[in-house]
């Protein structure tokens, strides 16, 4: 299946995930008229690629209305693309410069009752806290944008969980993206409800910040539904540490509805004194992935994309993610072996003619058993009788059960799953005085405890020389 492995060891907020996401092949365009789907008011989503201490990466960010009459254009370093669904009149050609030094989340600022302030000293997307962040506004700008221009009408209200409910019931996405959202967002209301002994019906949420939270939650769902991720994996998570000023005063990293919802997930302080993890970040985790350590067994990569942070801290301040396929049924053995998971197809036949015996078992190792076998059985009244045995994968079981029914006498198939513990094998050719002979050889911890001569191999070379089988296998295993 295709997987999806996260490396939040600069923190991750909803944005970073989307551009790591973006960076991965999703379509900027596509996300435009998926959020389109949505109907929320103004707002204005920024898309640009920027360099984190070297590493190229993609920014995707979300510009509310209390912020565009602040930043209707914005210094680029990277291409950068602007939707604004807002009724404004744009020229092009007026210059800006928009410095940031923040990590966004309104959904966190917006529960504890802390709005946008009107003046330069702006709260802006990528802090949970909105705590001690200024914007210095110098117009010096000529780049090229694209806009979009809609009008709405943009009012300060405060949404409950409902009420972002409803937004999502009303819109034209996929009922699987509104369900998963829904669970996204009820994990952010129930972390806020317990760290303030409130309810999830008493939680609410800015109506600036729902907009943020929603397009960084459903934008989200939708690029891992658009690349066909099925699993996804993370490594412990990087919160940093310290205190941060709040409109109640100081409050610790991570914060507490942070803190809350990454129960359960591998974290650390990191290096960074700042909050490195969002709220809508770790609501992401929570829902979406799977703690891991490492990489898991089983796990093959093949894309990397690195999603940007805001802010520039004394690390890459940069999400990689890295999407591959998984083989769900590989896992770890206690000695480093793997441990698959499989499934076990069974039937007893009493009244098979037993010349047909070894033909269905050449059937189902060609159609891909892994193995396939019979025991010797007493049934009820002391017949005796076979029972086959195959051994196949989950996904195998359909085709192995047709060659069953159709092939033998039964008239059903016991099916039950059974753990393998399978050395790490590998082949090498060795020479022989009568020639060539392939070995598989067994691994435990990088060291060879089996190996297992060619049984064909062995066969045509004694026969082709003369020779006793088994002398061909003992020179084999001598080499």
């Amino acid at each position: 299946m295709k997987a999806l492995y996260v490396e939040p060891f600069a923190g991750i907020s909803g944005n970073m995930l989307l551009g790591a996401l973006l960076d991965a092949g999703v379509p900027f365009a596509f996300l435009q008229e998926e959020f389109a789907k949505l109907h929320l008011g103004n707002y204005e989503l920024v898309h640009k690629s920027v360099n984190k201490s070297g590493i190229q990466a993609q920014y995707f960010n979300v510009v509310l209305p209390e912020e565009q009459e602040h930043e209707h254009e914005h210094a680029h370093d990277g291409d950068h693309v602007h939707e604004h669904h807002h009724a404004h009149d744009h020229d092009d050609n007026h210059e800006h410069e928009h410095h940031h030094d923040h990590e966004h989340d309104h959904a966190w600022m917006h529960a504890h009752g802390i709005a946008h302030s009107h003046d330069h000293e702006l709260v802006h997307e990528e802090e949970p806290c909105g705590c001690d962040h200024h914007h210095d506004h110098e117009h010096n700008h000529d780049q090229e944008h694209y806009h979009e221009h809609h009008t709405h009408h943009h009012h300060h209200e405060h949404r409950n969980l409902h009420d972002i409910e409803e937004i999502l019931d009303h819109s034209d996405l996929p009922k699987e993206v509104i369900a998963k959202a829904k669970e996204v967002f009820l994990a952010i209301a129930k972390a806020e409800a317990k760290v303030h002994g409130s309810t999830v019906e008493e939680i609410h949420f800015h109506e600036v910040g729902a907009i943020d939270t929603i397009i960084d939650v459903v934008g989200n769902i939708l690029a891992l539904q658009y690349l066909g991720i099925e699993k996804v994996f993370t490594t412990p998570v990087n919160t940093g540490f310290g205190f941060v000023e709040c409109a109640h005063g100081q409050m610790p990293v991570p914060a507490p509805a942070t803190a809350e919802l990454l129960q359960g997930i591998p974290n650390y302080r990191g290096t960074v004194e700042k909050e490195m993890t969002t709220p809508t970040g770790a609501a992401l985790l929570k829902v979406l992935a799977t703690p891991v350590k490492e990489v898991p067994n089983g796990f093959y990569g093949e894309t990397i994309g690195y999603g940007a942070g805001t802010r520039d801290v004394e690390i890459p301040n940069v999400l990689r993610v890295t999407m591959g396929t998984w083989n769900e049924t590989v896992g770890t053995g206690n000695s480093g072996s793997a441990v698959e998971r499989l499934l076990m197809l069974e039937c007893n036949l009493d009244d098979l003619n037993p010349e047909i015996m070894p033909y269905v078992l050449e059937k189902l190792l060609a159609a891909g058993a892994l193995d396939a076998w019979l025991e010797l059985v007493i049934m009820k009244k002391g017949r005796p009788a076979q029972t086959l045995k195959v051994l196949c994968s989950p996904e195998q079981r359909q085709v192995m059960e047709q060659i069953m029914f159709t092939q033998t006498t039964t008239l059903g198939v016991r099916a039950y799953y059974v753990e393998r513990t399978a050395l790490e094998r590998r082949w090498k050719t060795v020479q022989t005085p009568w020639g060539e002979v392939r070995v598989k050889e067994g691994l435990l911890d990088g060291k060879v405890v089996n190996a297992v001569p060619e049984f064909e191999d062995c066969k045509k070379i004694a026969e082709a020389n003369g020779v006793p089988l088994k002398a061909v296998e003992t020179a084999a295993l001598q080499e």
